[in-house]
């Protein structure tokens, strides 16, 4: 297994800078087993489930956790708040010159002291006069877009980087095949027969990170939270087609099939992974060389993901976060 194996050629005009002009309005790309991958408008979605699948959604908010501010000894500061540790800490990424352990922040709002340097990259930060996170994040900080989309983020971000169903705040990067669906698809898939679970995944900063060496089973993930609620369990072990909204479903689904008692998880999955759960997967169209694409094609057979993706191209499809989707099974599971 090669790096290059996950290689593909995607022009830069097709990586989405904005959503589509209204929820729902995307593209579906529908990939069987047998026969040539079909373009539909997102809606049609709805036809191609039979009425008897657990589809299984990702409900963490995305917080507005990029915060600027400046050290007091001068030069600009940029936080990116990845998880609360208790106590008024925080673990976050960081951005400005010599940032070490000691550095005094100030902060719209609030001071802080960044406490320690992990080995994981990330900086453990004291925030001072913060009683309430999620609120001060709400006042001072900013929707942290994607790295791809170059430019700032825009009020109707606040909306449209954010799923309908949207409950625990936590993410630092919205679980993207979620953004498609509105309350409408929703119920309609609840009319036709389809139980809609939730579990929880925040997702952080390794949805990023990109993978350095040739040899992708080198590559160290960074853990995640996540919580798959009694009744969401109950739900995919019933027997049903499982269905996931996303790659963070997925891989939260899988690690709590391995480990029940987890809250977090580091699982990397690459081609030749054993599936225990998810039988069908609705993702977005994923970077070159991206461990998201090399998730998909574990999921779905890496020569039909890769001839999926050149028909992606082919047809146009806008890729990554504000992109459009596609709809993939896998090979022996229960949903064809």
């Amino acid at each position: 297994m090669r790096l290059a194996d996950f290689d593909y050629p995607l022009p830069p005009e097709l990586i989405a800078q904005h959503p589509s002009p209204e929820r729902g309005m995307s593209q579906l790309l529908n990939v069987p087993l047998d026969g040539p991958a079909q373009v539909h408008p997102f809606g049609d979605i709805l036809q191609l489930f039979r009425g008897d699948e657990v589809l299984v959604i990702n409900d963490t908010r995305v917080v507005p956790a990029r915060v600027l501010g400046h050290k007091t000894s001068g030069g600009a500061v940029e936080l990116l708040v990845v998880e609360p540790l208790g106590g008024g800490k925080v673990a976050a990424m960081t951005r400005g010159k010599a940032i070490q352990a000691g550095t005094r922040l100030l902060l719209p709002g609030a001071k802080a002291t960044v406490l320690a340097r992990r080995p994981d990259g990330l900086a453990e930060v004291q925030l001072h006069g913060v009683p309430d996170l999620w609120a001060w994040l709400d006042e001072a900080g900013a929707m942290p877009l994607p790295p791809y989309i170059e430019r700032a983020a825009e009020p109707g971000d606040a909306e449209r980087y954010q799923t309908v169903f949207a409950r625990d705040p936590g993410a630092i990067a919205a679980p993207t095949a979620g953004l498609h669906f509105t309350e409408a698809h929703l119920a309609a898939l609840r009319d036709r027969g389809v139980a809609i679970h939730a579990l929880t995944l925040h997702v952080g900063p390794g949805t990023f990170r990109p993978v350095k060496d040739d040899d992708p089973r080198q590559h160290a993930m960074h853990a995640e939270r996540f919580v798959v609620p009694p009744e969401t369990a109950v739900a995919v072990a019933s027997g049903r087609p499982v269905v996931a909204v996303g790659t963070t479903v997925v891989r939260a689904l899988e690690a709590h099939a391995r480990n029940p008692e987890a809250d977090r998880t580091d699982l990397f999955i690459l081609p030749g992974f054993e599936f225990q759960v998810v039988d069908g997967l609705l993702t977005n169209f994923h970077l070159p060389r991206s461990t998201l694409l090399m998730l998909v094609a574990a999921f779905a057979g890496q020569e039909r993901v890769m001839a999926a993706y050149a028909r992606a191209v082919e047809a146009r499809l806008r890729f990554y976060s504000y992109g459009d989707a596609g709809l993939f099974r896998r090979e022996g599971g229960r949903w064809t």
